[in-house]
């Protein structure tokens, strides 16, 4: 795995602040091997050193949250995981408390807006996309794939709207869509 110093270093501060890696730090290396295993395509994508330090810390707990449940260290429960070293509250607490279960309890919904990273990720992802499209349309303007792509992803036509469009049929668009996605994930690799 070839990653440039600097991004090792990101990925070795990310792991070591995160909570989790209080009393696990033996468990460092497969910390950090998995978090460069899971972040290599987006290390040589993004090219912006704020959303990728975002973006690295979302994989790095993941990272960090899969490597302790293969070790045993966290089981799953109602409510998230826990330490194998904790007691579940409904186990600590006392029989002898009045029960509440007929009690009900409801909650206003909460909209939770994305965070500036996460949005600047996908902006940066989806300018990729659409630069990938537009050079991919320009070695072959035969095919439009730039019109298959605005008309399916920008306006959300169907396949047989699409061919109705374009004067095809609708088995020729999805090859046609099938391929242009195909280049798009090539281009990523290639990067």
């Amino acid at each position: 795995m070839e990653l440039a110093q600097d991004k090792i270093n990101l990925i070795e501060k990310i792991i070591k602040s995160d909570r989790k890696f209080t009393n696990n730090e033996d468990l460092y290396d497969d910390f950090f091997n998995e978090t460069c295993k899971r972040s290599l395509l987006i290390v040589k994508t993004v090219t912006s050193d704020e959303t990728l330090e975002a973006y690295l810390r979302k994989i790095a707990t993941t990272s960090i949250l899969n490597v302790l449940k293969n070790e045993g260290r966290l089981r799953r429960t109602r409510s998230g995981y826990m330490s194998t070293n904790e007691v579940p509250l409904e186990t600590a607490v006392s029989s002898h408390l009045p029960d509440y279960s007929h009690v009900q309890i409801s909650y206003a919904p909460i909209d939770i807006q994305e965070t500036p990273e996460d949005l600047a990720v996908k902006k940066d992802i989806l300018q990729k996309i659409v630069n990938t499209v537009y050079k991919i349309d320009k070695e072959n303007p035969d095919k439009n794939y730039y019109k298959l792509y605005y008309l399916r992803y920008e306006k959300g036509m169907t396949q047989n709207e699409i061919a109705q469009d374009l004067n095809l049929s609708q088995s020729e668009v999805s090859k046609r869509l099938f391929k242009l996605m195909d280049k798009v994930k090539q281009a990523f690799n290639q990067d």
